[in-house]
């Protein structure tokens, strides 16, 4: 029988900077999602990804001294490590620099366009760079970006807009036909009172203020905007094609079954995405969860704020399984989670030590040690088993109900209510008491049979959450993965089935003064690691100059081509809201320039004023803050990281050829 496919994505995590578990959570959730649907018997395609574009990105790199390929690809490599450390068993990762999403967006916005969909105008309003979004004064709140709260600074640039009004009513129709496209309903709620029925403006969809982003095949003055690039990774990862020769994959996968987001961005998934859908001809995702934010001590993670903790951090304390049920477990479905160290420890420490852990060592131990490590049902039953065996039979349907309504928490618990009850059973019925007396062996080896069935069962319904740890337990009873059409019939364990010896604990408890103490020299190994390389290699690297990687060599031709001058610099000052960047005036001969360079940190602008450097003078401008970069400042970097302008030697004229 052809199994049912199953497309579940994430959103792209933008490759700003490493992510915090708060944007770890959604990768770990929508796996667990994907796993359990696998073990059920779709076919699971399961994509996620990074976002790659925009105008903060080329300032990032501009302000890091690279280019802002080198920067996103170094970010996107330390996004995929976190994903694979912590287990996540996804089918593609896509970039949006990847060469056929870049050309598939390009023909998506030329049909668009061809279509009347998208026109050519000016765009004059509030600009939120962090956000990548204008907004009008009418929707600032307290004059500040509506979304995340900071500064906004009043833009106009020719821009390509999409015609977002002529689907309006077409997705309102929608969300009445199909109840189920927002979950939970309160995001829907939002969308229809506070964005659609006021009426949709036409939607911002490329840009000229900076250069990093896909060009508009047709006019390369523009790059596509954020939005238009960055969502339709869901079909370009799927191997859609505008001209209508789509991969096999696009055929069997889309519409998608479920796109996992943040609710921070639920508006562009469940406004702007299906609108550009409606637009391709593509039918909708069926489903689209915006899940809330995990907080840290109650507040929302920010680096600004210092309340950051990361996913390998955690991992290197408590282990990866332990995070993954933390942030499973204590995120409800419609409102913010919270964390903070001691509440992960003392969820270790009660759920997974205690409940779990606890029930395991000692079915397993005395099973060991009454029976050799031989499992029997000898079918010498009571009451009490009725009621344990009943329960474990009806586990997987309360488990599969809350997993379809994506009540990730709530299946959890029901889990662990069912191994709670597991414990209560042990104290029931005494195996310690039983074992004193032969006439009851068999009444014994029924009791453990019980528990080792619905350790096996539970273990089971786990393994979507803590993937580790269901193979150690079932390495331990030397048995598989139950099938999950089975789930439902107690007794599958045969006679003779064995138990072996734990090679570890599954779970250590911790007091959290010791959680602590490892923390503070976890910190502390790192800051040594980093003041201070471990061998004689290391710190040969680190004594030398960063230098940037070149080809092995050029020719005589090639170093022609770079235009190198004196230049003296008039004036100068910082750019504004940027502490790497200054923004100098020069003069070369007869000729003004303006030049952007991120050396701030090593010069004031007082400091710049009347210097002579030497300069590229006919490097292609770039946009860095809106301002119009004609050129580049050489500067030499010196084994501590320090930048120190390159200048001629004695009095030379601005002007002059560096030859």
């Amino acid at each position: 029988m052809q199994k049912k496919p199953y497309y579940i994505t994430t959103a792209i995590a933008y490759t700003s900077g490493k992510p915090h578990i708060g944007n770890t959570y959604e990768i770990i959730l929508t796996d667990a999602i994907a796993r359990f649907k696998r073990n059920q018997g779709y076919d699971v395609r399961f994509q996620t990804g990074t976002d790659e574009h925009g105008q903060k990105i080329e300032e990032k790199a501009a302000a890091s001294g690279v280019t802002p390929k080198q920067f996103v690809d170094g970010v996107a490599a330390q996004i995929k490590g976190i994903w694979d450390l912590m287990n996540i068993s996804y089918d593609k990762f896509i970039r949006t620099t990847d060469a056929d999403h870049e050309r598939q967006v390009q023909k998506i916005f030329e049909k668009l366009y061809e279509q009347g969909d998208i026109y050519k105008g000016t765009y004059e309003g509030m600009y939120c760079t962090p956000c990548e979004a204008f907004w009008t004064p009418s929707q600032l709140k307290d004059g500040k970006c509506p979304d995340c709260g900071r500064e906004v600074k009043p833009a106009k640039e020719d821009a390509y807009f999409f015609k977002m009004s002529t689907y309006a009513d077409r997705l309102l129709r929608y969300y009445d036909e199909h109840p189920e496209f927002i979950t939970p309903v309160s995001r829907k709620n939002e969308m229809v009172n506070n964005f659609l029925k006021p009426g949709l403006q036409d939607l911002c969809v490329s840009r000229t203020s900076f250069q990093w982003g896909i060009p508009v095949a047709s006019d390369p003055k523009h790059v596509v905007y954020v939005w238009l690039d960055a969502l339709t990774n869901y079909i370009t990862g799927l191997g859609y094609d505008a001209d209508g020769k789509s991969d096999a994959l696009f055929e069997k996968y889309w519409p998608a079954d479920v796109h996992v987001i943040g609710k921070d961005i639920i508006r562009f998934h469940t406004i702007y995405w299906p609108i550009f859908l409606m637009a391709l001809g593509l039918p909708l995702p069926k489903r689209v969860f915006g899940h809330p934010w995990l907080l840290m001590d109650g507040n929302k993670m920010s680096k600004s704020r210092g309340n950051v903790i990361y996913a390998d951090e955690l991992v290197k304390i408590f282990g990866v399984d332990a995070v993954r049920y933390f942030v499973l477990n204590d995120m409800p479905f419609d409102n913010d989670g919270n964390i903070t160290w001691e509440l992960l420890n003392d969820r270790v420490n009660s759920d997974l030590a205690n409940t779990y852990g606890n029930l395991v060592s000692r079915t397993a131990a005395m099973s060991l040690k009454y029976f050799g490590g031989k499992i029997a049902d000898k079918k010498v039953s009571e009451p009490v088993d009725q009621e344990l065996r009943g329960m474990a039979s009806a586990l997987y349907q309360k488990v599969a109900a809350k997993m379809d309504e994506f009540k990730i928490s709530d299946a959890l618990d029901e889990i662990f209510t069912f191994l709670r009850r597991c414990n209560k059973y042990i104290d029931e019925t005494a195996p310690w008491a039983l074992a004193k007396d032969e006439a009851k062996r068999d009444r014994l080896a029924t009791v453990l049979y019980n528990l080792s069935e619905s350790i096996i069962i539970a273990t089971s319904l786990l393994q979507p959450f803590m993937p580790d740890t269901a193979e150690k337990v079932m390495k331990q009873f030397n048995t598989t993965l139950r099938d999950y059409s089975t789930l439902d019939t107690f007794g599958l364990l045969k006679d003779g089935a064995s138990v072996s010896p734990a090679e570890t604990h599954l779970f250590d408890r911790r007091n959290y003064k010791d959680v602590e103490a490892a923390y503070e020299a976890m910190h502390a190994e790192n800051e040594k690691a980093q003041a201070k390389p471990k061998d004689e290699k290391a710190q040969a690297a680190a004594k030398a100059p960063h230098a940037p990687e070149y080809p092995a060599e050029i020719s005589i031709d090639d170093f022609a081509k770079v235009k190198m001058q004196v230049a003296k610099i008039l004036a100068c000052e910082k750019v504004e809201k940027s502490d790497k960047l200054l923004k100098s005036t020069v003069k070369i001969g007869d000729e003004t320039r303006t030049v952007v360079s991120g050396i701030a940190k090593f010069y004031t602008p007082e400091e710049m004023v009347g210097k002579k450097v030497i300069m590229i003078t006919n490097l292609k401008p770039a946009k860095l803050r809106g301002i119009v970069s004609e050129g580049m400042i050489l500067c030499a970097e010196d084994a501590d990281g320090n930048l120190k302008l390159l200048a001629p030697e004695g009095d030379i004229e601005d002007g002059s050829g560096i030859f």
